[in-house]
This record gives C-alpha cells, structure tokens and sequence, in this order.
C-alpha cells in the first residue's frame, strides 16, 4: 500500500486540520484524540528535500554549495523560507532577507558569484 503524505488543510474550506485518530499496522489497535501534526510534515515537498540535504550535509553549506551546483545566497534563501515556514520568521529574519537588494543580486551575478537562474530565484523572492 503506498503512503501518503497526510492533508494539511481541510479540502472544503481551507482551514488547519487536526489528527483525531491513529491506528496500529500491525494489532489494528485505534487511539482517539487530537494530535499536532509534526511542523516537517508540513513543509512543501521541495522545502522538505532541501532540509533532508541539509541535514544529510550536518549543515555544511560549503558542501551543499558543492552538491546542488548553487551559491551561498540561494541555500540561505532557501532555509529562510523553512524558517518561515516553520513559524519561527521574525524580524530579524525580514529585515535579513531585505538585506539584500536587486541591485546586489544583479551585482553578484556580474562577478560571477551567481548564476542566472540563482539570481532569478532570488529576484523572484523580492
């Protein structure tokens, strides 16, 4: 039987579900309550793969630099927006991806230190 990831938000309205029931693979045993979803099983798939690299890398982010052929920006964009999505954006955290204007982005791309589509990422994040 293949698993799915478990609903986020009600199909009908849009608004936070709670898990109210779990149930035992092997005894068939049900426990009823209301439970929190864990906040990873929340993320985007593509924000989930990116802190399974992360953490794959213990956090390396030369090594991720290496891995996924980006620059230090776009790993930083990236992990601000697991932040974010994971209820801990602050103001210090927008004031930190503000940081960085078009003007530098376009900057850094002309020296090289990003590529195309890396700037286009982080221009689309503006």
């Amino acid at each position: 039987m293949k698993k799915r990831k478990i609903l986020e938000s009600c199909p009908t309205c849009a608004s936070s579900l709670s898990v109210t029931e779990l149930s035992c693979t092997n005894c068939d045993t049900v426990i009823n309550g209301h439970y929190d979803p864990c906040p990873f099983c929340q993320l985007s798939p593509k924000n989930l793969a990116f802190m399974m690299d992360y953490v794959r890398n213990r956090g390396n982010v030369k090594e991720m630099e290496r891995e996924l052929g980006v620059s230090y920006w776009t790993i930083r964009s990236k992990l601000d927006d697991v932040i974010t999505d994971l209820g801990f954006q602050d103001s210090a955290l927008s004031k930190d991806k503000r940081s960085i204007s078009s003007r530098e982005i376009l900057e850094k791309l002309e020296q090289g230190e990003f590529t195309v589509s890396e700037a286009a990422d982080l221009l689309a994040d503006l």
